[in-house]
């Protein structure tokens, strides 16, 4: 550098402070990449209910508006605000204490404005919650919902069919006593549902209570008083929590779509449950099935056995069916699955009855009112959706197990014998076969593997998945077929990269679309966002700006010092990208960074005329 400040116009006293400027923005994004790769953050949706009761005047507990954040904050279980003291991007969440081998949880509560009693809980309040999610999905990497449990079962089983195309975990939780007494199960079940939600990609409504994740759809409340209040009879949990977090991976059910998430708003309300008992009256029947009743869940005895002798009562059965309700036999008893293989459970088959299979009542009733509620559907879908399995909640065929062939007979070769080694051992292979076919474009081999009994989401040690690899190799074809066979466009390796952070890098703009439209979204807060922006203009890398256009990025978010992709483009004399962000409409270029300087400004120091020309004509 010269001893004189000036040259040819240009103040290089001014650049080396600019440049110094750079030089802070790159340390700042850094240490902002490294921190973030290692938070979730989770959005806890506070409906009421015993868990967040405090004792009120009366000397009994109640809700009580505005009080449950304010009380969590004053617990160090809870929240850690020291982690805190040096975010200022994140003083309004609160942090889970540090855990070895998990993420530090973030997390912010919203309160309903209503806190209810389950009890109270109705359809408009279903959607209340609905909507939450949906309003904050792109924000948050999973959500914890505060329930009581009295219809918690209603509650999460109408969620799971309300969410379409659920990519994230979503957990529902309460308590037998309040949070906030002495002793309380509700501690655990907070913590670890927080925990869950913000360090597993579990794309289901689920339920964790004492020490269970289940599936939310197949679960349901036993007892009044108990901390294991809920069982999931015909399902085994998707997480058992003990000493280590033990998840079965093979069991969670994943959307097997290219489509993004969607909620349905509209329920039909003119759906019941009938019991059946014993001399159960015509009237009682009619009535039931009379308009404007649009479904009935029969509960029926044993494995759908209906009184074979009550020809009057088969008559109504068969006159409702034909008139277009659609009657669901489910079994009054709570473990094993209707059928026909007896008379009395033939008869309602001949009477236009469908088989509720191992459905829960609450999983029945909620599934008939959302399949009631498509407009655009002919009743024979409405029908054949209803016997179909399309969110885990009934049991369908097995799939074949030739997949444990191959491990058994690798374990074999190894003396591995009991199901824990086998099971460690399917994690070790299947990730390394997937990866190597995967990087070598093999598409037909990734199927052959799946095959196998292979889970398409399982992660290396680095958290990595096949479909990280497929993004970051460009393999269009393969990436597709993971997605409609369950991989996730959430997941994150233990750098915090999502598949779509790996197709960005790679400037693959079709892969790029191909995730959007499956629901994948920019993750990265927008400070770190303005980091990789101005960090991409400054490198002259237009490409990468147009693909982060396509992934959602707004390019006049500033970085950590303020300063834009313009700025940055202009102070590093690229010129090519300033006139592809000038020409770009939606690209602001009166922002102005640290110093206040605007585009015009940057392009006037820089002597920069064709930037001035171009700037002039906006």
């Amino acid at each position: 550098m010269s001893d004189s400040p000036i040259k040819n116009g240009v103040d290089s006293k001014k650049i080396d402070e600019d440049y110094q400027l750079c030089s802070e923005a790159g340390e700042k994004f850094r240490m902002n990449n490294q921190t973030e790769s290692f938070e979730s953050r989770v959005l806890v949706i506070y409906t009421g209910g015993t868990i967040g009761m405090i004792i009120n005047k009366e000397g009994v507990l109640a809700p009580k508006a505005n009080e449950f954040e304010n009380k969590i904050r004053q617990n160090p279980l809870m929240h850690d605000p020291e982690y805190l003291q040096t975010r200022a991007d994140k003083i309004d969440y609160l942090a889970l204490p540090a855990m070895k081998n998990n993420k530090r949880v973030l997390y912010k509560v919203l309160e309903h404005k209503s806190l209810l009693d389950s009890s109270n809980m109705t359809v408009s309040d279903w959607i209340n919650i609905a909507t939450d999610v949906f309003d904050c999905y792109a924000y948050f990497d999973g959500f914890v919902i505060l329930h009581g449990t009295d219809t918690l079962c209603y509650s999460a089983a109408a969620l799971s069919f309300m969410f379409e195309n659920l990519g994230k975990t979503v957990i529902i939780t309460g308590s037998q006593i309040s949070i906030f007494q002495p002793r309380s199960d509700g501690v655990d079940n907070f913590i670890t549902s927080l925990i869950l939600a913000g360090n597993y990609v579990i794309p289901e409504v689920s339920v964790y209570f004492h020490n269970k994740l289940m599936r939310g759809n197949r679960t349901i409340k036993t007892s009044t008083h108990e901390f294991d209040a809920f069982i999931s009879p015909n399902c085994l949990p998707l997480v058992q929590v003990g000493i280590e977090i033990d998840v079965d991976h093979s069991a969670i059910f994943r959307p097997y779509t290219i489509d993004s998430f969607k909620i349905a708003k509209d329920l039909d309300k003119n759906v019941g449950i009938l019991r059946i008992f014993p001399d159960i009256t015509y009237a009682t029947v009619k009535s039931f099935l009379d308009p404007p009743m649009n479904g009935v869940i029969l509960q029926t005895y044993g494995s759908g056995n209906f009184p074979s002798n009550r020809t009057d009562l088969l008559e109504l059965l068969k006159s409702a069916n034909e008139r277009g309700v659609i009657i669901v036999n489910c079994s009054q008893c709570s473990r094993g699955t209707t059928s026909n293989i007896y008379e009395t459970g033939m008869i309602l088959t001949n009477c236009g009855v469908l088989t509720g299979f191992d459905m829960t009542p609450e999983a029945a009733l909620t599934k008939l009112s959302y399949v009631l509620s498509k407009s655009d559907w002919s009743l024979e879908k409405k029908k054949q959706v209803m016997l179909t399995n399309i969110r885990g909640e009934l049991t369908s065929e097995k799939s074949s197990d030739k997949g444990y062939d191959l491990v058994g007979a690798v374990a074999r070769l190894l003396n591995l014998t009991s199901d824990k080694d086998k099971d460690d051992l399917s994690h070790l292979l299947f990730p390394a076969m997937l990866q190597a076919a995967v990087m070598k474009g093999d598409l037909k081999r990734v199927e052959e593997i799946k095959g196998y009994g292979a889970d398409l989401s399982m992660k290396d040690a680095d958290n990595r998945s096949a479909i990280h690899i497929a993004c970051c190799e460009g393999h269009f074809d393969i990436v597709k077929y993971l997605l409609l066979n369950g991989a996730s466009v959430h997941e994150k390796d233990r750098h915090g990269v999502t598949p779509l952070d790996e197709a960005i890098t790679a400037d693959d703009h079709d892969i790029i679309k191909l995730l959007i439209s499956t629901g994948a979204h920019l993750t990265k807060d927008s400070t770190l966002l303005g980091d990789l922006l101005t960090s991409a203009a400054g490198r002259g890398l237009i490409k990468r700006l147009e693909s982060f256009t396509l992934a959602g990025a707004d390019l006049n978010l500033p970085n950590s010092i303020g300063m834009t992709a313009l700025h940055a483009a202009l102070l590093n004399s690229q010129n090519e990208v300033v006139q592809y962000l000038i020409s770009n409409k939606n690209v602001n270029v009166n922002v102005k960074d640290r110093l206040g300087r605007t585009a015009m400004d940057l392009a006037v120091q820089m002597l920069n005329k064709g930037a001035i020309a171009v700037l002039k004509n906006r």
